[in-house]
């Protein structure tokens, strides 16, 4: 049997199960698995990101340590 073969079966015996709990674990072990995610980005998406990097080009951008100071202010405040 080829992988490809064997992907064919899995995916097919997958789709009949409905135990959520179940397939939770699976996609973890999936997950764990897996050589590389490939996240598809919308044409939007691609746009937003395309303007927060030119932000950050520009400076236009906070640390992670500036923000939870922020943060930590605003909430003295209330």
């Amino acid at each position: 049997m080829t992988t490809i073969e064997l992907k064919d079966i899995l995916v097919h015996k997958i789709a009949a199960i409905n135990d959520k709990s179940f397939l939770a674990a699976m996609n973890t072990i999936i997950d764990s698995k897996s050589e590389k995610l490939i996240y598809k980005t919308t044409p939007e998406q691609r746009q937003v990101i395309k303007v927060g990097q030119d932000q950050i080009a520009r400076g236009e951008s906070f640390t992670n340590d500036q923000v939870e100071a922020e943060i930590d202010k605003w909430l003295r405040e209330k």
